[in-house]
């Protein structure tokens, strides 16, 4: 049987870095080029609750919502606490699960659930000035998942997916190793004026 993937620390961060963001933030630029904070509310309320095992899921050929719901506040931990107990349960391991017309293998499912709460929760936090604190295990399996898609011959398993790899300092951090696999610059920062773009061809999704 796959190891069980602990969730449950980086879903709670994701949480709290969320809960925090105020309602002058939510157009406030991201570190996902030309996505706004609104964008990353409303992608991880939807990655939350496709990626939990057994959750509804509305079948329909609709695109995903752009709006943000009124009711996020409540909603986004919600949806992140079940999607961490969810993979708690030994059998979706052994099971297989679709997102996003996707079909994955229960573990890949659980560590690719894991990638985008991380990589989205620290794109929130510095996008509204806020501290991200990231679980040696969850580093540990993001760094996995992002060398694993930049490997040669892998680029179309990136594409849509990550933006090109950001160079990093020799011997750094294995969050900030995953950071710049999965196209993010680790010092990155807010621009002092800017204004929120939502480009649906831009990376670092």
């Amino acid at each position: 049987m796959s190891e069980l993937l602990d969730l449950r620390p980086a879903c709670a961060e994701t949480a709290r870095v969320a809960l925090a963001v105020r309602d002058d933030q939510l157009h406030a630029p991201t570190p996902c080029q030309g996505r706004d904070v609104t964008w990353l509310l409303v992608h991880l309320l939807g990655l939350s609750l496709v990626f939990t095992p057994g959750a509804v899921v509305p079948d329909d050929d609709s695109a995903p919502p752009t709006e943000l719901d009124p009711a996020w506040r409540a909603l986004l931990p919600a949806r992140l606490a079940a999607l961490a107990e969810g993979w708690q349960d030994p059998a979706p391991y052994g099971g297989r699960l679709e997102a996003g017309g996707v079909v994955m293998d229960g573990p890949d499912a659980a560590a690719v659930a894991l990638d985008e709460v991380v990589l989205h929760g620290w794109d929130l936090a510095r996008a509204t000035g806020q501290p991200y604190a990231v679980d040696d295990g969850s580093a540990a399996v993001v760094l996995a998942f992002t060398t694993a898609v930049a490997a040669p011959g892998e680029e179309w398993s990136r594409e849509g997916l990550f933006g090109p790899a950001v160079a990093v300092a020799d011997g750094a951090p294995p969050f900030e190793r995953a950071l710049g696999l999965a196209g993010r610059d680790p010092g990155w920062r807010p621009p002092s004026s800017s204004s929120a773009v939502s480009d649906p061809s831009a990376r670092g999704e």
